[in-house]
């Protein structure tokens, strides 16, 4: 069982990282992808609204990370997209003082609903607000992108290395999709659109921060705090040399209290500039 120290941790990951691994993508080979563009209707559910959309790969899926990944670490949490839409109660864990797996079983539902191929399964372990460990796995591509704290960034073994702008081009930020975006938040977007920049709405966010990782991407403006959707991504942008900023001009906690939108970028001026515009137009 992990200890009160962060070191531990790292102990861990360095027996398990593997494990973990495997389960990610036993995880999409059985419960993912073999739904993949063949869902049947009554496999499909709506949630919160008309674009909130869950399937049997989703729940089924996360009931299998939740199971593998508590019984590789004793005495961790698990905190699952679906779960907590079933007891928002659980959530509560990313605030506790144990280890706790956060797990967005298919990130990008409506793609993968869709028949698309930009989706992803997206897992980060966390203690106390800081995430140790990340990983985003695009079955469909069979690509697989680990961060390690401390450790580096890296996709399919090859270090990466987010870099920055490139000078005089057009910043590519990837924001909330509208369909899932408040008017307020809609009002602090609109600062993106002025020259200079170029916005657009985001698919699946894990594939979104994996994008600024590799530096096709400059920057993410996001307005909403599900861990399951940044946990990850945030730790893989760091690890490959960006940052992440919320318009208070803190990095993002993922245990929650952020000032939306915030952003993840390559570098810190991209960071600051991106933050900067959507303060402007709050």
């Amino acid at each position: 069982m992990i200890e009160n120290n962060d070191e531990t941790i790292e102990e861990f990951l360095t027996r398990h990282a593997s494990d973990v691994e495997d389960a990610v993508r036993k995880a999409a080979a059985q419960e993912i992808m073999p739904r993949w563009r063949r869902l049947a209707d009554h496999e499909v559910d709506r949630k919160a609204g008309p674009h909130d959309l869950v399937t049997d790969a989703d729940r089924n899926a996360e009931l299998y990370l939740t199971e593998v990944l508590a019984a590789l670490l004793p005495g961790s949490a698990v905190v699952g997209e679906e779960a907590v839409h079933a007891n928002p109660a659980s959530y509560e864990a990313i605030r506790g003082d144990a280890p706790v797996w956060i797990v967005d079983p298919v990130d990008g539902t409506r793609q993968f609903v869709h028949g698309e191929p930009g989706f992803c399964t997206l897992v980060a372990l966390a203690r106390r607000g800081v995430v140790h460990a990340s990983w985003t796995y695009a079955p469909v591509h069979d690509q697989l992108a680990t961060a390690v704290r401390g450790h580096g960034a890296h996709l399919d073994g090859e270090r990466l290395r987010a870099g920055s702008p490139e000078a005089g081009r057009d910043l590519r930020v990837a924001t909330s999709h509208p369909d899932f975006t408040t008017d307020a938040q809609k009002r602090s977007l609109l600062g993106l659109w002025t020259d200079g920049v170029a916005p657009r709405p985001c698919g699946s966010a894990g594939l979104e921060y994996l994008a600024v990782a590799r530096g096709e991407s400059d920057a993410t403006a996001f307005g909403w705090e599900a861990a399951w959707d940044h946990a990850a991504g945030l730790l893989l942008v760091e690890e490959a040399g960006g940052t992440h900023l919320t318009r208070a001009g803190r990095p993002f906690d993922i245990r929650g209290g952020n000032t939306l939108p915030f952003t993840a970028a390559r570098d810190a001026a991209t960071a600051r500039r991106v933050v900067d515009l959507l303060a402007d137009a709050a």
